[in-house]
């Protein structure tokens, strides 16, 4: 059977090395081939693709280097049109010429993680032991192992420290987790709306999502590509759990209330009567059309298993002990996916070792998707954040 191809490049899995057709960004690296990357498991893997984008320009220094990292269902197409979707890049209201993450100062980078299913090496990628697509051959990560590979793209790039690494959601572990690993190579940090460790609902809306997933007949015990096939059905219904917590109580209800969706009285059946119902139905069936339901099996668990308590001898402070880095950690307020009592968490063990760190709140209704909307304190902060440090950093500079 035909590999199915990819839908960013049109190319089958794990062959397309050059620049995206189209686009002036959508690069990729190949990684790992003369020593494979060692994962957390004890597995290798290697040689592996990472697909990623840049913006701006990489000064004679290499001091400015700035890295986004995405969220769980996020990608590298940051600021930049989406080639499937269509859509604009996902943080354009931050990262571009001018904005907090100003492309005309800095060399932004953002790459899809490893275990992804746009470019960077993932489930859907073919095996080279078997010339199939990996499927559940395909080794578990973690939230190390996505960071592992962005410092050997980092590597690739010829850059030594980066002056920022920015991140939301997942995006903030692996904030996180580049300060703990890497601390001589970030000047600064911004770890937003995240947690140092996943908690136990976190894990359960998880397991209800790849539950519905692995349900779905389609699913094929992974290996769905090898018959043509996706798990539509439990895909898109992983996606409505999950979307339900990156929203608040209160957004839900001004949204929609209980207004009903293209009628003017309840049908008495089980079709979408009420808007929220046909929004979030909406939701997952766009979804599937752009996401690898392994691929998201396989990115939740890594979310699941990230825990920075555990790999430094149940102590958070000691993941940061010593550290030079600059903190600004932001939380929100309607935030019940990562809640500012996990955010706080992650302030009191900087506090703990004396490490320069930062801490807002933001007052907003918008939970936890807040880091992806419209929220002018949230952007003023990272803009005051970022032009204290760049100006720091270029003291320090020789």
């Amino acid at each position: 059977m035909t590999t199915p191809a990819d839908p960013a490049t049109g190319a089958t899995p794990a062959t397309a090395l050059d620049t995206l057709a189209g686009s002036s960004h959508g690069k990729r690296a190949l990684l790992g081939v003369s020593e494979p990357l060692l994962l957390d498991s004890g597995a290798t893997l290697g040689p592996f693709t990472v697909a990623y984008e840049t913006y701006g320009t990489l000064n004679a220094e290499r001091s400015n280097a700035v890295l986004v990292c995405h969220a769980l269902t996020g990608d590298h197409y940051v600021a930049s049109d989406n080639p499937v979707t269509g859509k604009p890049g996902w943080w354009t209201d931050l990262v571009g010429p001018g904005r907090a993450v100003d492309t005309d100062r800095f060399f932004v980078i953002c790459s899809n993680v490893l275990g992804g299913c746009m470019g960077t090496t993932g489930p859907r990628d073919l095996n080279p032991a078997t010339g199939k697509p990996y499927g559940l051959d395909f080794p578990v990560i973690t939230v190390g192992d996505m960071v592992r590979a962005q410092a050997l793209l980092i590597d690739h790039l010829g850059i030594d420290t980066l002056f920022c690494v920015i991140g939301g959601s997942m995006g903030g572990m692996q904030v996180l987790q580049w300060a703990a690993a890497y601390p001589d190579r970030v000047f600064a940090a911004v770890p937003i709306a995240t947690a140092a460790r996943h908690s136990a609902q976190n894990i359960a809306f998880h397991e209800v999502g790849r539950q519905a997933i692995m349900a779905d007949p389609e699913w094929r015990g992974g290996s769905y590509l090898d018959f043509g096939t996706r798990p539509r059905a439990g895909l898109a219904v992983a996606r409505m759990a999950a979307h339900i917590t990156y929203l608040s109580e209160p957004a839900l209800h001004r949204k929609f209330g209980r207004r009903l969706q293209s009628r003017e009285k309840i049908g008495f059946t089980f079709d979408a009567d009420f808007q929220v119902e046909s929004y979030l139905r909406h939701q997952g069936s766009s979804f599937v059309e752009r996401f690898d339901a392994n691929s998201y099996l396989y990115i939740t668990r890594a979310m699941d298993y990230f825990d920075l308590w555990e790999a430094h001898g149940g102590v958070l402070a000691n993941a940061f002990r010593g550290t030079r880095t600059r903190f600004c950690v932001v939380a929100f307020t309607s935030d019940w996916l990562f809640p500012t009592a996990e955010n706080r968490k992650i302030v009191h063990a900087l506090n703990a070792v004396a490490a320069n760190v930062s801490f807002v709140e933001i007052e907003t209704d918008k939970g936890h998707d807040a880091f992806l909307l419209d929220e002018p304190v949230f952007h003023a902060t990272l803009t005051g954040f970022i032009g204290a440090a760049w100006a720091a950093r270029q003291k320090a500079l020789p």
